[in-house]
């Protein structure tokens, strides 16, 4: 049975985004309650979180915008770089608490302490470029993971796998230049295809030419479509890229509660994306995965999806 640790600080709380915010603390309280009602919390192993050091932020992000996202929250601003990254007075040090226990979980799996790990945190990062906030983004916790697997650990080639119905612009971004990091994207497009990147001509530029992979679905397509896109685009960009770490951007939007797509997962698809990471994870990676909250906004639905995705990591029944 995999050992299998999970990241999780109270401090994630302190970000508050406002009353009617999709993006809010009680996403990740629930979560946590029901993974502790359920049981599945003891059978794990805790990690705790840290702030990132500013040279792991900083190998994704430029200076100027680390010290504008700091001041904006210091002089007491709401939202940063559009009205919908909410911020307060916490949330440049929640950022860094969340991008550093990444790191935490990453180290744990390279020092052999567990096999995988999911890192249950907020805010997100998927959608932050390196010099923009976007889509509640604010430090993109899965690129900085890549960067310290890279820089401290010499991890050769990482693949990233990012599951949320929206296009992780922000990690295409940092990484559509690099070769040593191949990324893919399944999520939705168009209708409410946030932030409108991702299509499926979108393969990298310069030397990162062919380390981009989207799979572009359109709405109402669901499980059907999802199943044959990571068959027919994931399975074989991971045969040929034969990745050392698999990191995974794990957004629950695309599921047909969620009103934040289109999309009509059911709970079975995404039982079928884990068992494939989870597959891929083994076959090239020596399972060394490390799972990482993006999106998932229906309150009710994102516990029960967020609790079989870690089974699947332990092989929990």
């Amino acid at each position: 049975m995999p050992r299998t640790g999970f990241l999780y600080d109270q401090r994630f709380l302190r970000h508050e985004t406002g009353d009617e915010h999709p993006e809010c603390p009680d996403r990740l309280r629930l979560i946590v309650e029901n993974l502790t009602q359920s049981g599945i919390l003891a059978q794990l192993t805790p990690i705790a979180a840290e702030k990132a050091k500013q040279r792991w932020i900083e190998a994704a992000h430029h200076v100027r915008y680390i010290l504008r996202f700091e001041e904006s929250c210091a002089f007491g601003l709401s939202s940063l770089d559009h009205d919908e990254n909410r911020i307060c007075y916490e949330s440049y040090d929640v950022a860094l608490l969340a991008a550093g226990g990444v790191l935490k979980a990453v180290d744990a799996v390279m020092e052999g302490r567990i096999d995988n790990a999911f890192c249950a945190v907020r805010p997100p990062g998927h959608h932050a470029e390196s010099d923009r906030a976007m889509g509640f983004c604010y430090f993109n916790n899965v690129a900085i993971a890549a960067r310290y697997l890279q820089e401290k650990w010499g991890v050769e080639r990482i693949g990233i796998v990012d599951f949320d119905v929206h296009h992780g612009n922000g990690t295409q971004h940092i990484f559509e230049r690099d070769n040593t990091v191949f990324y893919y994207s399944i999520h939705e497009h168009p209708s409410f295809a946030y932030p409108g990147t991702g299509r499926d001509f979108d393969t990298g530029l310069n030397e990162g030419e062919g380390f981009t992979k989207n799979s572009p679905v359109l709405p109402g397509r669901g499980d059907a479509e999802y199943e044959k896109r990571l068959t027919d685009d994931l399975l074989p960009a991971m045969a040929e890229f034969a990745p050392q770490f698999l990191l995974v951007s794990a957004g629950f939007d695309a599921h047909t509660d969620d009103l934040m797509s289109g999309i009509d997962l059911s709970t079975a698809g995404y039982d079928f994306i884990s068992t494939m990471l989870m597959d891929i994870a083994a076959k090239f990676c020596g399972g060394r995965l490390v799972s990482v909250l993006e999106g998932g906004y229906h309150l009710d639905i994102l516990p029960l999806l967020v609790a079989n995705h870690i089974k699947h990591l332990a092989d929990l029944k």
